[in-house]
């Protein structure tokens, strides 16, 4: 493999299957916001009976493989028809959709801890919240690598594809750490600053 088979074909490739992914992790992490909060809010306020359907649905939303449910909404939901209307998704809306129970999940533990924070005077802890939620789309756009199990084109199936299509192992081993340094570092960076930030709020919210 040349250079200008690398910066020419596979890096440009590459970069879109990660926009792609982050895409998916956008919407997943934005019905998750929309799922869990009302969940968050019905366990804070709610009374006993409320309090324990809450709990018991982020349980099993959190319990949820994401493969299972990737599947059974690419193989089931597709087939049902509402007032006529077959439902269809693509692939990258059936892909952020079976992250929603993690990314639901974690809002709404994360936005009880919220409301108990603001609850006791504490906006700051309150605040936590923000990079506890960001924290939760680095996680999620790592995972949106199920994708490539049904032929998404993001970026864990672009490395795959590349590597398949190279006939020595050196080759593949350039093309995994490309893959690795163009899309594992930037989310490790990330999700360091996320426990950075989380840390320094930590610091501020005991010293207040």
């Amino acid at each position: 493999m040349t250079p200008a088979d690398i910066w020419g074909d596979f890096v440009p490739s590459l970069l879109g299957g990660m926009a792609t992914n982050f895409e998916i992790s956008i919407v997943a992490l934005l019905l998750g916001l929309a799922v869990g909060l009302p969940f968050a809010a019905l366990r804070f306020y709610g009374g006993r009976a409320s309090i324990a359907f809450a709990a018991t649905v982020i349980s099993l939303m959190r319990a949820a493989p994401t493969f299972v449910v990737m599947f059974f909404l690419l193989n089931v939901v597709r087939d049902v028809s509402v007032f006529g209307m077959k439902l269809t998704m693509s692939g990258m809306m059936t892909v952020a959709v079976s992250l929603v129970p993690y990314s639901a999940a974690y809002t709404a533990d994360a936005g009880v801890e919220a409301l108990r924070q603001w609850d006791r005077g504490s906006p700051l802890g309150a605040l936590l919240f923000l990079p506890n939620i960001t924290r939760a789309f680095f996680v999620i756009v790592m995972a949106s690598g199920a994708a490539a199990a049904i032929g998404v084109p993001e970026g864990i199936s672009v490395i795959l594809r590349e590597t398949a299509l190279l006939p020595t192992l050196g080759d593949r081993l350039v093309i995994f750490a490309i893959g690795i340094v163009l899309f594992g570092v930037p989310l490790q960076i990330g999700l360091a600053l996320m426990r950075w930030l989380q840390r320094d709020l930590g610091r501020r919210l005991v010293r207040a």
